[in-house]
């Protein structure tokens, strides 16, 4: 048996050690922390739409805005069309002039 004593650790070095132990601690928390946020986010269904919303034969989608109990699509051929978000039904169409507001996408 070897009988030679254990070295003692300096203070200031059990220290450090101490100091690293618990900032990898707080590092693996945090990383934790943010995949459990991430898999919380992207398992959100998003906006619900009502079911009975469609566009008329041959419109198509450019983009989608919701607000408080409506819903506007902007469509290819230069309108906006406002739903009610739980019946589906128009309420309002807005005809846009093509060159009112810059180029337009499909050039």
């Amino acid at each position: 048996m070897d009988s030679t004593p254990e070295p003692i650790e300096p203070a200031n070095l059990r220290f450090l050690r101490l100091l690293v132990t618990g900032m990898t601690v707080v590092m693996v928390v945090g990383l934790l922390a943010l995949v459990v946020l991430l898999v919380m986010r992207f398992r959100d269904d998003g906006p619900i739409l009502p079911e009975n919303l469609a566009l008329e034969e041959g419109v198509a989608a450019q983009a989608v805005t919701m607000g408080d109990g409506w819903v506007a699509i902007v469509t290819e051929d230069n309108r906006i069309l406002i739903h009610d978000r739980i019946t589906g039904a128009l309420r309002q169409e807005v005809v846009l002039s093509p060159g009112a507001f810059g180029a337009s996408v499909s050039e």
